[in-house]
């Protein structure tokens, strides 16, 4: 195999879930409540599960290796087979072919697999350019880009990670969450929440603009030989990063911009792109321990994404400007609109969709550093279920209260840490109302519905998820 002997291992054997900020945190949560979250209802097949463990231990046991077979194991049988499974698994719309998972199944799963393998075995495999739609942004104000690959594509890139992530998986810092098997989003925001706690209070709130957009290529491919020599694997990587982007024209056909000419961003909607984008950050991640700026200033770091803060007992400004310093040589930018350096005893700032900073106990008005649902997140959650609850969704009740509740649920699962109640009460009132103003138009009540679909009826025969009961009936995780 070219991966070593090793038989010890930590690699839990789950490929991570593609997410990004708050929002698609959450909707993470939601697709796992349907049992469609990659790695919650498949499991890794035995041989392939060896296979990582023995890559992982490899790559952590000498860090200078480099892999030289790999690109064979992309097309083998089964990981094909199990990439497969876990595209279907994880949906979406097609590519610019038009193909759906009911077209190629409805002409025969196993000769699709078979043509894929034959594809990569003779080096004959081109992905397509990647569909570009616009979407609403969270809230329903605003669109925001989205890519979507073909299905082919999603698949071999999804083959092509289940064999790289465990050997990049060894080496980040563990200062990174985001996209890592086994790490949650949760676990960040506790971590910034302790370490604010813990006397850590000058705080760099940063943000890297567009950081999947502008990743330098050759910077970006110099990371991924570090540890990968298969020059078929590198030609495959490659290929996803020069994938043309498709826009419909005005006169219909495809727009097509990027391509070959494209030198920097990682693959649109690719499920290989939150891994490049990882291997990246830890370049700085990396260098931030090595110079030891968490020992001089007593700098705490946690990284989502392209996400990040940085808790100094002292000094925010310096490691700003050395962190500053270090993005440039990196070929990227931090946002001057939007990293600033606070003083977290005094002033609130938000993380992975929480606000930290001084909050009041409401029972005897002392002063405490909190963590809690942050005003745009209760925001978001409400525009969803007015989309849910808009006068033209005809759905039988049954089926408009199990959407309803998959949203708030998954809301209430992400938001379960810190003082919460507050947002819990303002959405639990908000969704009383839209539901009383729903059922009010649909069964033409004359009045304002408030006895008929009062709140203890809305929750309670009719059966729509309360987060007050959420609230009281789960443990408190640090509630202050």
């Amino acid at each position: 195999m070219g991966v070593g002997g090793a038989h010890t291992t930590v690699w839990t054997g789950r490929t991570a879930q593609p997410v990004g900020r708050e929002g698609a945190l959450v909707w993470g949560v939601l697709r796992r409540a349907k049992g469609r979250g990659i790695g919650v209802s498949l499991a890794t097949p035995l041989k392939l599960r060896r296979l990582q463990e023995a890559l992982y231990t490899k790559a952590k046991q000498e860090p200078a290796y480099r892999f030289y077979l790999l690109y064979d194991k992309v097309y083998r049988a089964d990981i094909l087979a199990h990439a497969y499974a876990l595209a279907k698994q994880n949906g979406g719309a097609p590519g610019v072919d038009g193909v759906t998972f009911e077209d190629i199944e409805a002409a025969g799963l196993e000769p699709w697999l078979a043509a894929v393998q034959e594809a990569l075995r003779t080096e004959t495999y081109r992905p397509y350019p990647v569909r570009r739609v616009l979407i609403p942004k969270p809230g329903g104000v605003g669109e925001r880009p989205l890519g979507i690959p073909r299905i082919l594509d999603r698949v071999v890139q999804t083959a092509a990670l289940l064999i790289l992530q465990p050997i990049f998986e060894a080496d980040l810092e563990p200062t990174a969450y985001g996209y890592r098997p086994g790490r949650t989003a949760l676990e960040a925001v506790q971590g910034v929440h302790r370490a604010l706690c813990a006397g850590h209070t000058e705080v760099i709130d940063a943000d890297v603009s567009s950081y999947f957009d502008t990743i330098p290529h050759s910077d970006l491919v110099k990371s991924l030989a570090r540890r990968i020599s298969d020059r078929k694997m590198l030609r495959l990587l490659k290929m996803w990063l020069k994938a043309p982007v498709a826009e419909r024209a005005e006169g219909g056909g495809w727009r097509l911009s990027g391509g070959k000419r494209a030198t920097r961003g990682t693959p649109q909607g690719g499920v290989i792109s939150p891994l490049l984008a990882l291997v990246y950050m830890n370049r700085y991640l990396k260098v931030f321990r090595l110079r030891g700026l968490d020992r001089r200033y007593g700098a705490r770091l946690v990284n989502y994404a392209d996400d990040f803060v940085v808790l100094c007992r002292s000094g925010a400004a310096e490691v700003l400007a050395q962190s500053r310093r270090w993005f440039t040589q990196m070929g990227l930018t931090l946002s001057e609109q939007k990293t600033r350096v606070c003083d977290g005893r005094r002033e609130a700032f938000t993380f992975l969709g929480y606000t930290f900073g001084p909050m009041r106990y409401r029972k005897d008005g002392h002063w405490y550093l909190g963590a809690a649902p942050a005003k745009k997140a209760v925001k978001r959650v409400k525009g969803r279920i007015r989309q849910i609850l808009r006068p033209r969704n005809q759905a039988p009740w049954d089926e408009v209260k199990e959407e309803l509740n998959r949203v708030i649920r998954g809301w209430a699962n992400y938001f379960s840490y810190g003082t919460r109640l507050m947002a819990y009460r303002a959405v639990d009132h908000y969704v009383w109302e839209r539901v009383r103003h729903f059922l009010r138009r649909r069964h033409k009540v004359p009045s304002r519905g408030t006895k008929r679909y009062s709140a203890d009826v809305v929750f309670g025969e009719l059966g729509v998820f309360q987060l007050r009961r959420f609230h009281l009936e789960s443990p408190a995780h640090a509630r202050v």
